[in-house]
């Protein structure tokens, strides 16, 4: 075997090892956070823990799932259940993508500065085949009949919130959206003899191509903003001016899920059942935070509520929507109803002020001025802000319509539909994004925090501009000190000091007369430096004689 060929194995075996570390820990991931939640609602009551896991982590990834089943009411058999839901459980999928992310990222880095184009192709590839076994391994798997029995439901005789007259579940992230209770229960109680058999299964095609999109997507992501994963020759810009907005703009909602979920314990420590109020966090606390941000960035929506799903949404919008169906949701329209609404596009503006700051700080600043930094700043953030926040609309569009019918007389029926507009939300993002860069590159300069969180490879591609030298020579080194290096300063290096900086190490001085150093001796003729002195010869040679 020659080196060449003992090479490529071993690159193989680093790309089989990450392929299979990435997508086995995302699955199992998903798995835990989706089997978590689902206990802790109290749905493996109701039939297999394991067939319901593997249809939400289905759903989580872009999957769909057909639910179909019958009811026996009122002593009447051969009745029908119809429900159309299109909502995915953010909560699983976020922890899924991090994960996976996170492990393709870290694999880079030992690749070096710069990464082929191909084996970045190979290696990609790799993760998204596997990913779509496993998920079609799960999509085989997430079949199930989920069998509910009216009398073991526990519902009150009279009305009321949830069991015993108190309140009913409360969602936590999405306000009064997740307060199960009133007219609802109210309805539910009249079926409480009825039996429900609810059967679902997963749709394997369109699940495998929403499985698809959704590992690129996030293989995408990361790549745009994974500050020190290497990048192929030519794409240095995204180094200096796409990788710190993306990162920034990640991080702070990452930030606001954690603080959704911070609120969800604290809702869960008041509440009659605190694991229904934990579980509904886990699976859906993205939801609710993520449609509130672009509301909050005054993107307009487009909101439907019927029937008993009414009751589940907050005050404000309620009302909104119990007027005339196919209203258009903004929050001006809201805060006619309710002045608190306000604090929504004021927390969302100090989210988006916090994303340019720490794109700032994570910007190379390089030889510009304060104003040409900040403008970079601001076109970097309003980039990348006009394209995430329409992804954001469309990941958190809910749509639920279920209509229960016994012999072909509809008993009870609802609807709920809520969605964002995509163009709006990219012109909308891209002006939120430039303004809160511009302020946040004129924050982080003043303060001098400007470039301080910068990665070595966005430092590199600032410093090599053209690109005229290899990459090895804008890498820390002996003589290119990486950003974490303090320089020596006089007062901590005995070599910097002065002469007459230190009065112990200054030269004695009896009089006022100026040291001058000793003169120095007379070269001697034909002396060189470095080569001996030719000694004269003793006497002359004597004169030629004739012959």
């Amino acid at each position: 075997m020659t080196m060449t060929s003992g090479s490529r194995a071993a690159r193989g075996a680093d790309l089989l090892l990450t392929a299979i570390a990435a997508v086995s820990w995302a699955f199992l991931a998903m798995a835990g956070v989706a089997a978590l939640g689902l206990h802790l609602l109290g749905a493996d009551a109701a039939g297999s823990l394991g067939p319901m896991t593997a249809a939400v982590v289905v759903l989580a990834v872009g999957g769909s799932v057909t639910p179909s089943g019958s009811v026996e009411a009122f002593g009447l058999t051969g009745a029908g259940a119809h429900t159309t839901i299109d909502i995915a459980p953010l909560g699983v999928a976020l922890v899924g993508a991090l994960l996976l992310g996170w492990v393709f990222a870290r694999s880079l880095r030992a690749l070096g500065p710069s990464v082929g184009g191909a084996e970045l192709a190979a290696r990609a590839g790799a993760v998204v085949v596997l990913f779509l076994l496993i998920l079609g391994a799960l999509a085989w798997a997430g079949s199930s009949t989920v069998t509910f029995d009216g009398g073991a439901l526990g519902l009150p005789s009279g009305s009321g919130g949830g069991p015993g007259g108190g309140p009913g579940l409360e969602i936590p992230g999405l306000g009064d959206i997740g307060d199960i209770g009133g007219g609802l229960t109210d309805r539910l109680r009249d079926l409480a003899d009825a039996k429900a058999s609810v059967g679902f299964s997963v749709r394997t095609g369109p699940s495998l191509l929403g499985g698809l999109a959704w590992v690129l997507g996030v293989l995408l992501i990361t790549l745009l903003s994974a500050r020190r994963a290497p990048l192929p020759r030519g794409w240095e810009a995204l180094h200096r001016g796409v990788r710190p907005a993306a990162s920034a703009l990640r991080a702070v909602l990452v930030l606001a899920v954690v603080a959704g979920l911070a609120a969800a314990v604290a809702a869960a420590s008041g509440d009659g059942h605190p694991g229904r109020v934990a579980g509904a966090a886990l699976l859906g606390a993205p939801n609710g935070v993520w449609l509130g941000v672009p509301l909050g960035l005054f993107v307009p929506l487009r909101g439907m509520a019927s029937g008993s799903l009414l009751q589940m949404l907050p005050h404000p919008l309620d009302d909104l929507l119990r007027t005339r169906t196919g209203q258009d949701v903004s929050v001006v329209r809201l805060a006619e109803l309710d002045q608190g609404v306000w604090l929504l596009p004021m927390g969302c503006g100090l989210l988006m002020l916090t994303a340019g700051v720490l794109t700032a700080a994570r910007t190379p600043r390089g030889a510009a001025g304060a104003v040409g930094f900040s403008a970079r700043c601001g076109l970097a953030l309003g980039a990348v802000t006009a394209v995430a926040l329409p992804l954001l609309v469309l990941a958190t569009r809910v749509k639920a319509d279920a209509s229960l019918s016994v012999l072909g007389i509809d008993a009870m029926g609802a609807g709920l539909e809520l969605s964002g507009s995509a163009p709006a939300a990219a012109a909308l993002g891209a002006v939120w994004g430039f303004v809160a860069g511009v302020a946040g590159g004129l924050l982080a300069y003043a303060t001098g925090a400007a470039g301080r969180r910068a990665a070595p490879l966005a430092r590199a591609a600032v410093a090599a501009g053209g690109g005229a030298y290899p990459d090895p020579a804008y890498l820390p080194g002996p003589y290119n000190p990486s950003a974490g290096y303090r320089p020596a300063r006089p007062e901590t290096n005995p070599y910097l000091r002065q002469p007459g900086d230190d009065p112990y190490s200054a030269p004695t001085q009896t009089s006022r007369a100026p040291l001058r150093p000793p003169p120095r001796p007379p070269r001697q003729p034909g002396y060189r430096y470095g080569a001996s002195p030719v000694p004269p010869p003793d006497e002359p040679p004597p004169p030629r004689g004739r012959g």
